[in-house]
């Protein structure tokens, strides 16, 4: 038998579950055979990876890498984080955002909110196969499938308005979004923390969602509240999946906040018994106790009504900063308030260009050094940095973390935000994470049930035909990594760090990284599902 590749005397973490068990993996134009160990064979370049544990490429379920490869080569460090720890294929469009659908009446102001979610100015695309182009013109390491965001359907249509949906525009809304599933986006994402999707009641996203069963892929949902309402919010999400008839899928499911905590010993059962009673769901979790997300999603809905430019208008003026303040101390009904939930000691800026010596300090930290309430603070540097800031929330703790990863129904998402500045460390250091400090040193799943949450049920999930199961037939994308020394090394203070123990990654039958360091090879593409 001739191959281009062969790993040879590794054990096989075959994606399924399986135990691990001793085989040699020919490729061969970017197809994978199993071969007994020590078989005979002709190939041009034979790896021995003795000691080693070869498995599926990892599928990040969630990721916010929509345009990283369209930041450039100053990027290219944030580009490469995933594949360096072993991903093989990132899935973005979450969270209700996507970079597309546009429709030309909004298209402007679109791309005007891309800079702030993405880090610079990458334009908007009018539908998939727009996006598909874009990414194809800019040769990527590993794949990228995409969701179709339910904002970014909303933004098209109606822009920020704060208001339903007319018949007529949501019947807009499930064109573009049938257009966009036909064409190969993986499913519908909603973000109904964040506007525009919050502005949304429940019967927009059921006929969205309606769509999206048609067509037999996921709701993937940002529940609407995280925190002391996520037992309600997580009833609209099981509400959404029964009217509409589509699988469920929670993502980085967490309960955050003071009054939050401890509520996954109720929600994860409830997950459970939704499962037993023959409900399609899962979930995803990232393997940390804090988040990241926008500096302006700490402040109410009604003060990010119409997009960054009117949400900049507001903050400009000093007299509605004691309403912020009100909204914060006092809460709105159904807004998930961070801020009163936790407080400005446990949200840290991640992403501020202007102000790089901030980044890392808390915003209760920084107010104090200058002398201002912590609202005057976060308006200031929200004009300053014309919207565009990232803070990272400590608001969880570690046993809800753990229930819901030692969960059989869950699997592992980064929810990477590769933007410039300090990003969350989970963008470089997730997967070795669960791997190293979950699985190996607390022990709390075999390495081959991690592996499989990161794989086979993960392509399963969102329609990858022929990845995340290692088979004969099945796509070439691998991942080589010592049981023994895999590690994440990603800090807060440097989020980058790549992770020890990776040895190597393929990609469609090519070697993209080896040796902890990303190779020439570019032959990642756009899935369509």
């Amino acid at each position: 038998m001739m191959f281009d590749l062969v790993l040879r005397g590794g054990d096989i973490a075959d994606g399924t579950g399986a135990p691990l068990r001793a085989a040699d993996v020919g490729i061969t134009a970017g197809v994978i055979t199993l071969l007994e160990r020590g078989a005979r064979v002709e190939s041009p370049e034979v790896a021995d990876v003795a000691g080693a544990v070869v498995a599926p490429g990892f599928i990040d379920v969630h990721t916010h890498s929509d345009a990283v490869t369209l930041l450039g080569e100053a990027a290219d460090d944030l580009a490469h984080a995933a594949v360096l720890q072993g991903v093989t294929v990132e899935i973005c469009g979450n969270c209700g955002f996507s970079m597309f659908p546009a429709l030309p009446e909004h298209r402007a102001a679109m791309e005007r909110e891309t800079r702030g979610q993405y880090g610079g100015s990458v334009g908007i695309s009018a539908d998939f196969e727009e996006f598909a182009a874009a990414q194809r013109a800019v040769p990527r390491a590993n794949h990228l499938a995409a969701l179709a965001g339910h904002g970014t359907l909303r933004s098209a249509v109606l822009g920020h308005a704060d208001r339903a949906a007319t018949p007529g525009e949501l019947a807009t809304m499930c064109g573009l979004l049938d257009a966009d599933l036909r064409a190969g986006a993986a499913g519908l994402s909603t973000g109904l923390i964040y506007t525009p999707g919050t502005y949304a009641g429940t019967d927009e996203v059921v006929a969205l969602a309606t769509v999206a069963a048609r067509h037999g892929k996921p709701y993937v949902t940002h529940l609407r509240d995280e925190m002391s309402r996520v037992e309600e919010a997580l009833a609209e999400a099981v509400e959404i999946a029964r009217r509409s008839g589509a699988a469920l899928h929670v993502s980085h499911h967490k309960t955050a906040g003071k009054y939050g905590w401890g509520r996954t010993e109720r929600t994860v059962p409830r997950l459970a018994e939704l499962r037993a009673q023959g409900m399609d769901v899962t979930c995803d979790v990232y393997p940390y106790t804090a988040g990241s997300t926008s500096l302006a999603a700490m402040l109410p809905p009604w003060a990010n009504a119409g997009g960054v430019d009117a949400l900049l208008a507001r903050l400009a003026d000093t007299g509605l900063r004691d309403d912020l303040r009100r909204a914060i101390d006092e809460g709105v009904p159904g807004w998930e308030n961070t801020v009163g939930n936790g407080g400005w000691d446990r949200i840290s800026i991640a992403c501020a260009a202007r102000h790089p010596q901030i980044e890392g300090r808390t915003i209760a930290e920084v107010a104090s050094a200058r002398g201002l309430d912590p609202v005057d603070l976060v308006a200031e540097l929200l004009l300053a940095e014309g919207g565009e800031v990232t803070i990272i929330s400590h608001s969880m703790r570690e046993d809800d973390v753990r229930r819901v990863l030692t969960s059989p129904f869950t699997m592992i998402g980064s929810d990477g935000v590769p933007k410039p500045g300090h990003p969350h460390p989970r963008w470089a250091g997730t997967f070795p994470r669960v791997l190293g400090h979950y699985a190996r040193d607390l022990g709390l799943l075999p390495v081959e049930t991690a592996v499989h949450k990161m794989t086979g049920m993960a392509a399963a999930r969102f329609g990858l035909a022929g990845r995340g199961v290692l088979r004969d037939g099945a796509h070439a994308d691998l991942v080589v990594f010592d049981p023994d020394r895999i590690a994440d090394r990603a800090t807060f203070t440097e989020p980058l760090l790549p992770p020890d123990g990776v040895e190597m990654v393929i990609v469609a039958g090519q070697i993209v990284v080896t040796s902890g360091k990303v190779t020439r090879a570019r032959p990642g593409r756009v899935l369509r599902t």
